[in-house]
């Protein structure tokens, strides 16, 4: 018996559905592959998230710890500043007592007049 048209449709359906399943297989074998693949991707995108934020953390507690060495410097700056102001007053009190004493009675008749004329 020689075979029909038929069945030589038949023959090649089984095939080409031979060949869809196997397609199949392969296509869902890739999507888990991918999956397995993204969620080691997805891990260690975690890892570096959560070192980078490690890294941020520390890089800020450094720097909190410099901004109070930082105060202290500028403290100690004015501080050396407030000094200076001092001894130049008091150098220019010892060269020229009379003028001072005469700055210092000005200032205060002046804040006295001041301070009774905001009273009334």
């Amino acid at each position: 018996m020689t075979p029909t048209s038929t069945d030589a449709i038949k023959s090649n359906l089984g095939e080409a559905g031979t060949h869809l399943k196997q397609a199949a297989s392969d296509a869902g074998e890739a999507i888990r592959n991918a999956a397995g693949v993204a969620g080691e991707e997805l891990k260690i995108g975690k890892a570096n998230v959560k070192s980078g934020l490690a890294d941020s953390a520390l890089a800020g507690i450094a720097a909190a710890e410099n901004a109070g060495g930082a105060a202290r410097e500028q403290v100690d700056a004015l501080m050396d500043k407030g000094r200076d102001l001092i001894e130049s007053a008091a150098e220019l009190v010892r060269e020229r007592p009379l003028a001072s004493f005469g700055v210092a009675f000005a200032a205060g008749f002046i804040i006295a007049k001041l301070a009774r004329s905001g009273d009334k």
